[in-house]
């Protein structure tokens, strides 16, 4: 099973594009992935349309210093944690800020929070 859909990449796509034509675009997150055996959160909220598999998101590695960043979808799909247990997505996750509020609550907090 794929760690994101086809639908999530499209819209990761069309957010990107978004945010290409307007640097200020602050995106509210497409999908939430996560180590179940680890606490590390990735929220991702954009792919760059010059490059689709690299994506753009807040990531807390649970070391108490979130941050904003970019990642590849292949090195994604290749995290594992302490047991060796593969990322997983959360099926569940409804966004309800935008990617900059995600990221200042988690920064704030030293982790991030859920809503």
């Amino acid at each position: 099973m794929p760690l994101i859909t086809a639908a999530q990449h499209a819209r990761l796509l069309d957010q990107g594009r978004q945010r290409a034509r307007d640097p200020g675009f602050d995106p509210v997150p497409v999908a939430k992935v996560y180590t179940p055996d680890a606490g590390v959160v990735w929220l991702l909220a954009y792919a760059y349309p010059d490059d689709p598999r690299r994506l753009h998101g807040l990531c807390d590695a649970n070391t108490g210093f979130p941050q904003l960043a970019d990642i590849r979808l292949d090195d994604l799909e290749a995290i594992r944690g302490p047991r060796g247990v593969p990322l997983a997505a959360d099926p569940r996750f409804t966004p309800t800020r935008t990617l900059s509020d995600y990221a200042a609550r988690a920064i704030a907090h030293g982790a991030y929070v859920e809503d």
